[in-house]
């Protein structure tokens, strides 16, 4: 059992699985802020265009069935496609967002991998015989 948990400590602790757990938290506050963008701020217009609201947008397959008294028998059945669409709409941008967002860090990683390297510094026996062989052939 020890080695168990040494295991999954060693496992959740690596550098990769961290990455991840940050990656998926910020994404899913991400995926609130594309949300709202759509619901808010682009549906809206797109809205006044159609002349309704996309989430309100369904087909009735079959309507409310209601008993004398106005209680509701059987629900109705609905087709949403209006949820759909807008649900579409935030893929599409969340995707075009992630993929601008993987474009710049291309393009920074690229920027640093051009930089050239400092050559590497020569170990000092290397000196001290580049030395010996200078001496040698000014006396020489």
């Amino acid at each position: 059992m020890g080695k168990f948990i040494q295991e999954f400590k060693e496992f959740a602790l690596k550098g990769n699985v961290m990455d991840m757990a940050v990656g998926i938290i910020i994404g899913g506050a991400f995926g609130k802020i594309i949300t709202s963008l759509v619901n808010d701020i682009i549906m809206p217009p797109i809205g006044l265009i159609t002349g309704s609201s996309f989430s309100d947008a369904k087909v009735v397959l079959r309507p409310a069935e209601l008993d004398a008294a106005g209680e509701t028998v059987k629900e109705a059945i609905e087709l949403n496609w209006g949820n759909f669409v807008q649900t579409t709409v935030d893929f599409f941008i969340i995707a075009f967002c992630i993929f601008l967002m993987i474009k710049a860090m291309n393009a920074f990683r690229k920027k640093e991998e051009e930089q050239p390297e400092a050559p590497a510094a020569t170990p000092e026996d290397i000196e001290l015989l580049r030395e010996i062989r200078d001496e040698l052939k000014r006396r020489g």
